[in-house]
């Protein structure tokens, strides 16, 4: 019998807890990273229109290696997702927002 017939079965899975709050997921639409020689720093950020100041809604700090991994994970997605959808249309210009997200505009 070889190694991989003697491994008891579910011993590489990993059980993943996942709490409602997290289970919601945060709204972001920028990005921003920076990276020392021993870390790479996401931080996901919700920028509104009209407003002038962005906030911060999370922060993933992760090793180069999970960097890396993280990358190829999203390149195989966004492949995945375009084999099903079509291609993602890319501009050079960052995301324009309406100021009043396309519904009525109220007055004071």
């Amino acid at each position: 019998m070889d190694d991989e017939q003697k491994k008891p079965k579910g011993q590489n899975q990993i059980n993943i807890e996942l709490s409602e709050e997290v289970a919601e997921g945060v709204y972001a639409n920028l990005a921003m990273i920076a990276h020392s020689n021993a870390e790479f720093v996401v931080d996901f950020i919700r920028l509104m229109p009209g407003v002038p100041k962005a906030k911060v809604k999370s922060r993933i700090v992760i090793t180069p290696e999970h960097a890396k991994r993280l990358l190829y994970a999203l390149k195989d997605n966004i492949q995945k997702y375009e084999d099903t959808f079509g291609p993602i249309k890319k501009t050079d210009e960052g995301p324009k927002f309406p100021i009043n997200f396309g519904g009525t505009v109220g007055e004071a």
